[in-house]
Order: C-alpha cells, then structure tokens, then sequence
C-alpha cells in the first residue's frame, strides 16, 4: 500500500525513482479505506532531505499511510524556502485538535543547549503534552528522543569527550518485543551524537525497556511499556551520504571532527560509502507502524485519550499473529 503525500512534494519524485509507491492527494480521495494519521514534526534544518528519508521509511509497508508535515511556529526555519513550508507544512496550531495514529518527532541541532534555552522548547513541550491524548504512538529521534526522556521521565542528557560519529554495530537485547521481531541479532545504525542517555538513568524508570544497543555507541532503542511511546537515538533514516555530507560540512567550518568509523571504504573519505543498515531501517518502521499503530490504535481516532495508556508492565507482550491487513 502507498503513502499518500501532497501532489508536488519534492520527495514525492525521489520516491518514485525509487519504486516506492507513492500516492497523490486526488487518487487517495478515491480510495475506499481508513489510512493512517502520520504527522511528523521535522525540527531538521534540511526539511526536504528529512522528510524524503522518512517518507521512505513510512512509504516501504503494507499500510496507506496519510502524511502530515509540522514545523514549528516559534522557530521559523532558514534552510528552507518559505515557499516550501507555506505549500506543504503546518503548525501545531493548525492540527491540535485532530488525532493521529502516529507522531514522529526528528532530531536537531541543539544538543549543546539546556532544554529550556531552545527557542521552541515551550511549544515542543505543549505538543508533548498533546500527543499524550491525540496520538496513539509517538516515535522520537535523536535529540528529540533525549528531550522527551527528559520532558516526560526526567531522564538527562550527558556530553560526550568528542562527537559520537559513524556507523556501529548494535544488539537487540529483548527477542521476545513485538517491535524487534525479524531482526538480526547483530545490525549497523548510522550514529552522529555530542550527547548521551545512559543505561543507569533508563533503568530507573519502571515504566521504560532498552531493547537495542551498542557496546560502542551505548543505548539505541527505548520504549514504554504501553507501547506509546518510543525513543529512538540514532539515525536508520540516513541516506548513503548524509554522513559524508556532515563530516564535510564540519571540515569547512574547522570544526574538531574525526572521519566517522566503519563508513568510508578503508577510511578513506574519496572513497563513495556503502549503506548497511537500510534492511534495518525498513524493518524498525513497519513494525512500529504494524505493531505500535495499526495493530492497537482505534479504528475511531475521536477515541483517543490518556486514560487509554495501558499499563502493559503488567502482563507479557502480546505476540500478534495478524497481518497488516487484519484488525
């Protein structure tokens, strides 16, 4: 099934090159079914490279799934036109009283500054705060993954001595969750990080899972046990080059910045890298999609609330045997 994004989203060609089947605005009209509510709150400066990447991603399961592309209305971005965001992106404003089945929240690049110094750090938490009673399940990447620790669990952030910066070998530590099934139990993920979550602050809070990490690069997928929310440190997302891209970019600023590990055949940056982690990335967004969202996310969306977060801790993760195609 397609992904359904506004008729003249630049992703919109760049998904079709890629034999993603990718559906407009006017045939979705037509379509007789119950697609999935999706907004993504791209904090990136690049808003088209992110939204291509995740699009991708959201793009490559069995499942229709309606796009819905947020900025923020305190920050205004200044690495994209504002024609770009006038056409195809909205604000919290605009959306806070629909529901969605899922929010993906991106990364950014603030992790030098205190939370509250972040120019959009009160309206990030107001939507926070929304997505707990309008969206079934929230996936948060990278920085974002750190601020809603710390926002809903009081989890901090620490510096990292140098830039955490490659691509690193991961683990999944819990076989049995729903959300790792098909996994190899050793996978490459793209890392770019100046700042960590700790295990010790994570296994503090009852209500939350570590289910993958890497000895080099520390935690990389945690959850909460009702399934709502999902914290994601690391970037499957990545295109081939966006490493390169940030690894060069940091050179012309005279930037500290060693050449990111395991990504550039022999180490030598002329070198075109090779992508090892997209079988990974597919798999971690169809089951979050299938699992975390279509599988328990109401049919009638005007039915989410807070009082619906179960307390799954409490009884063993179901091991669903439907398809995606069964409710």
């Amino acid at each position: 099934m397609p992904i359904k994004v506004p008729n003249d989203l630049p992703a919109k060609k760049t998904l079709e090159s890629e034999n993603i089947f990718v559906m407009t605005e006017e045939r979705a009209l037509r379509q007789d079914i119950r697609a999935l509510e999706v907004a993504i709150l791209n904090l990136m400066p690049n808003k088209i490279e992110t939204e291509t990447q995740l699009a991708r991603l959201l793009g490559n399961t069995p499942l229709q799934v309606n796009l819905t592309l947020l900025t923020t209305e305190t920050y205004r971005p200044t690495h994209v036109s504002k024609e770009h965001l006038g056409m195809f992106y909205q604000t919290w404003r605009d959306v806070r009283h629909k529901k969605y089945d899922g929010l993906i929240v991106t990364g950014a690049p603030v992790e030098h500054l205190v939370w509250e110094e972040v120019t959009y750090w009160d309206e990030l938490t107001r939507i926070f705060d929304w997505s707990k009673t309008h969206v079934w399940s929230s996936l948060f990447v990278c920085w974002a993954a750190q601020a809603a620790l710390y926002y809903f669990h009081g989890v901090p952030k620490h510096p990292l001595p140098e830039k955490r910066f490659g691509v690193f070998w991961h683990r999944a530590l819990k076989r049995d969750a729903i959300l790792l099934r098909g996994f190899d139990d050793k996978f490459l993920v793209p890392v770019s990080r100046h700042t960590e979550t700790r295990r010790e602050d994570i296994e503090k809070i009852r209500e939350l899972d570590v289910l993958a990490e890497s000895a080099e690069s520390g935690l990389y997928i945690v959850r909460h046990k009702n399934h709502r929310q999902l914290f994601v440190f690391n970037h499957c997302e990545y295109d081939a080059d966006t490493l390169k891209k940030e690894y060069e970019r940091d050179i012309a600023k005279n930037l500290p910045i060693k050449i990111p590990q395991n990504y550039f055949p022999m180490d030598d940056p002329r070198e075109p890298p090779q992508v090892s982690w997209r079988a990974h990335a597919n798999l971690l967004f169809s089951n979050w999609l299938n699992y975390y969202v279509y599988q328990e996310t109401p049919y009638d969306l005007t039915e989410i609330d807070g009082s619906l977060q179960r307390d799954a801790s409490a009884t063993p993760e179901r091991q669903s045997s439907c398809s995606p195609f069964q409710r």
